[in-house]
């Protein structure tokens, strides 16, 4: 049997899809499991112990070179690619046109969200097998109940208990979330042989920004309690206000790290706070202790899950104060046995 599944971005997003992976390495032993993401994301499935290949889907970049001749040579490879794995069946996770028009690309059977639980409902009109998920559960558990709805439906393992009904109610007879990282080894460099905790407070929107002096003074806790502040970054203005903001707290900011390197710093890490980012959520899913920080966003249903402790703070227009990320710092890192 060969399934696969379609998350192209962004990165919460498909770091929230791999425990779908896993169930279907469980549901299906012998299935080959591929994935279709774009090439920035591509390192994160490229992990998981049970994703075989992975297809990238620049998609970003070719809708703006459409009229371009290699752009389309590119698009008709990925068909090839697609059509020639020969897949039993697709599953669309992401719910957008985009990605039910590239699912249907591989030629066979696609199995995506109803249009009552899909984010773009003419998207459903396209799937081969339509899935009723609740939208009131968490991304992970979207994904998982969809997985396995989407087998059955498809007629390729009898329906499991906990997918008859995909309801909130259903969370609770799912097991616990297997990212499929484990094999994700930590960074060896020397500034990260001591102790140490990772700051990510850079966003793709201002509005999800934490103050500065927040993120210093926090750091600043951080080294009395032993452990040293990293400070993640990726982009020019980013990498000058993490400098910013280890000059107030005794923090190293790395060089340039890409998404496989960045994770395995996260991965030796003894506690992470970051903003609503997708390297939060790649910590979450490393089982490492997290605190997430929502400035313009509410957690509800993508908070930081993991199987390490964590917290998510704040909301839409709902800032955390200082205080309240501090005391859940404190509380993580007695969970993780840290004080």
């Amino acid at each position: 049997m060969k399934l696969l599944i379609v998350k192209t971005s962004s990165m919460g997003d498909v770091v929230h899809a791999l425990p779908m992976a896993s169930d279907l390495q469980r549901r299906c032993p012998q299935a080959q499991i591929d994935w279709l993401v774009e090439p920035a994301f591509a390192a994160l499935p490229g992990l998981h112990r049970a994703v075989s290949q992975v297809h990238r889907l620049p998609w970003r970049k070719w809708r703006r070179s459409l009229h371009q001749r290699a752009t389309w040579q590119a698009m008709g490879a990925l068909v090839d690619a697609l059509r020639a794995a020969r897949y039993d069946l697709v599953i669309d996770a992401q719910g957008l046109l985009k990605s039910a028009v590239w699912a249907g690309r591989a030629g066979v059977p696609v199995a995506g969200y109803d249009r009552h639980s899909i984010r773009e409902p003419l998207a459903s009109l396209l799937y081969t097998h339509r899935c009723a998920v609740s939208p009131q559960l968490h991304a992970v558990t979207r994904c998982r109940l969809l997985a396995e709805a989407a087998l059955s439906s498809a007629g390729l393992v009898p329906l499991a208990a906990q997918a008859t009904q995909a309801t909130p109610a259903a969370h609770d007879a799912l097991p616990a979330p297997d990212f499929g990282l484990e094999q994700v080894e930590p960074d060896p460099r020397a500034e990260l042989r001591q102790p140490y905790a990772v700051l990510i407070p850079n966003a793709s929107r201002p509005e999800k920004h934490w103050p500065e002096h927040h993120w210093q003074a926090l750091g600043r806790g951080l080294l009395a309690q032993g452990l040293q502040p990293v400070v993640l970054w990726g982009s020019g203005p980013e990498q000058a206000m993490a400098q910013r903001i280890a000059q107030g707290c005794d923090a190293w900011v790395p060089p340039f790290l890409t998404v496989q390197e960045a994770t395995a710093v996260l991965a030796g890490a003894r506690l992470v706070v970051g903003l609503d980012t997708g390297f939060a959520h790649v910590a979450a899913a490393l089982g490492r202790p997290v605190v997430g920080i929502y400035c313009d966003h509410e957690p509800g249903l993508t908070g930081i899950t993991g199987n390490g402790p964590g917290a998510s703070l704040g909301g839409k227009g709902q800032q955390p104060s200082f205080e309240a990320v501090a005391s859940a710092v404190q509380r993580v890192s007695q969970a993780a046995g840290l004080v």
